[in-house]
């Protein structure tokens, strides 16, 4: 059964990877799999919701409250 080794590192300038373990031997064939989180993965809230279908149905904080200002105004009548 493969052995697997696992280890956190730091890309060096110029995108590269180091790995060093002892258990790596030289000469020895390796498979070699990087995973890394990408910076544009992570996005806000409002862009998410921006997206979504039917988007928002305020755009600005001021038909919020002309739209806040009607309903409370519809509730004494």
């Amino acid at each position: 059964m493969p052995k697997v080794l696992q280890q956190k590192t730091t890309v060096l300038p110029g995108g590269r990877v180091e790995i060093v373990s002892p258990e790596l031997q030289e000469g020895l064939t390796v498979d070699v799999v990087v995973r890394f989180d990408s910076p544009k993965a992570r996005r806000s809230a409002i862009d998410i919701l921006a997206e979504a279908p039917g988007q928002r149905l305020f755009k600005t904080a001021r038909e919020v409250d002309d739209y806040i200002r009607e309903e409370r105004a519809a509730w004494d009548r």
